[in-house]
């Protein structure tokens, strides 16, 4: 058995639960979240759905000029299949608009400010709707640091952030999420032809089996080298985990002696 197994319909019910406790603890009874196409927030979006029933679930979906058709495409048969309501923002014009006194933007500026247009949408939509932003970031890219720190990081809560990301591969599964999300390359979609391994320079699939041993297990890294774990892929992840450590915490305060 798999380090990594879980017992899927006891997660569901789990996530379930926690998003049900939670929205009643705060008195809301919506919720909002942004839909890309990606497996991540498809899954978070079947949770809530079932947590708070399909008529109190708003998706939105906020393509740019360069995102892959098959994106939007991909979060329509979500929304079909689970009967939420949604909304296309188009979002070209507000991140041209920014850059077009910016000479010469990186792929990675650009990609970041997508990131945080689009959870600025979501949050005026959450104070429109009066509903909570749903996060849809799982432990794989939490502990990679493979997220925009006030982008798609932010929200009220996030079901699938304890999640490798074998654990949202294998409930979506057996939550029958449409196949085509589930077996595409995970994507930011951030420019064409762009995927989160190729850019990360490491599999998904093997990312969960070190992180598992670090956070689960407590192990060190000569510890994990010592089972046979390829030298360059762990020190990857550890400079990712320390170069990340800030989008981990709260922004820190600095204290005055009184």
């Amino acid at each position: 058995m798999d380090k990594l197994d879980l017992n899927m319909k006891e997660v569901h019910k789990e996530l379930v639960d926690f998003l049900k406790e939670n929205f009643k603890k705060n008195g809301f009874s919506k919720a909002v979240l942004g839909l890309s196409g990606g497996i991540d927030s498809a899954l978070a979006a079947y949770l809530v759905r079932d947590a708070l029933g399909k008529e109190n679930v708003l998706a939105i979906m906020m393509p740019y000029k360069s995102s892959n058709p098959d994106s939007l495409n991909h979060a329509k048969l979500v929304v079909e299949d689970l009967g939420i309501n949604s909304k296309v923002i188009e979002i070209t014009d507000m991140i041209d608009a920014y850059f077009k006194n910016e000479k010469d933007p990186t792929s990675l500026r650009m990609g970041n400010k997508m990131a945080r247009e689009r959870m600025s949408i979501l949050y005026d939509y959450s104070s429109k709707e009066n509903a909570l932003v749903i996060g849809t970031s799982n432990k794989t890219e939490i502990y990679l640091g493979y997220s925009t720190q006030f982008g798609d990081s932010a929200c009220a809560f996030n079901p699938i952030g304890d999640l490798y990301k074998t654990n949202v591969w294998e409930l979506s599964r057996y939550l029958n999420i449409p196949k085509e999300l589930i077996e595409k390359k995970p994507s930011a979609d951030l420019w064409e032809g762009q995927t989160d391994e190729q850019e990360m320079g490491l599999t998904y699939k093997e990312a969960d089996q070190v992180l598992y041993r670090m956070l689960e297990e407590n192990k060190t890294v000569e510890e994990i080298l010592n089972e046979g774990f390829d030298k360059s892929l762990v020190e990857n992840i550890v400079r990712r985990m320390n170069r990340s450590e800030y989008k981990r915490r709260m922004p820190l305060i600095a204290k005055i002696k009184r």
